[in-house]
């Protein structure tokens, strides 16, 4: 079925994020999990399941989203991924240790706006 060509412009339109499942995610969860090692794209193949067809358009999306840079016959994940990867896992962390310890109520109250200083 035929699409008109507003859709069609915002098909690719993601801003650069990946789902699982898709051969993005594959390869990014892969090169992330090798930050420090650069690959071929036969040896992308090999060690993943995206097909070697599939890997070449793949990647050149990837690296214009920024998620990957590419030298030579080499792709690795980019600075800018493994950067922003190990801040969201920092955030998630702070995040998660309030919630193990809540604040002492001695604590929350030394915090806590006395509602008659905020009349006028």
């Amino acid at each position: 079925m035929p699409i008109d060509a507003e859709r069609f412009e915002a098909l690719d339109d993601d801003d650069g994020a990946t789902s699982p499942g898709t051969n993005a995610h594959e390869l990014l969860s892969f090169l992330e999990s090798n930050p420090d090692q650069a690959f071929t794209q036969s040896e992308l193949a090999a060690a993943t399941s995206v097909t070697k067809g599939s890997l070449g358009p793949t990647l050149v999306r990837l690296r214009d989203a920024g998620h990957v840079e590419h030298r030579g016959n080499y792709w690795r994940i980019s600075d800018h991924a493994r950067s922003v990867t190990a801040a969201t896992n920092h955030a998630s962390d702070v995040a998660a240790s309030y919630e193990d310890e809540p604040p002492a109520y001695d604590e929350w109250q030394a915090h806590a706006v006395d509602p008659r200083e905020t009349r006028e």
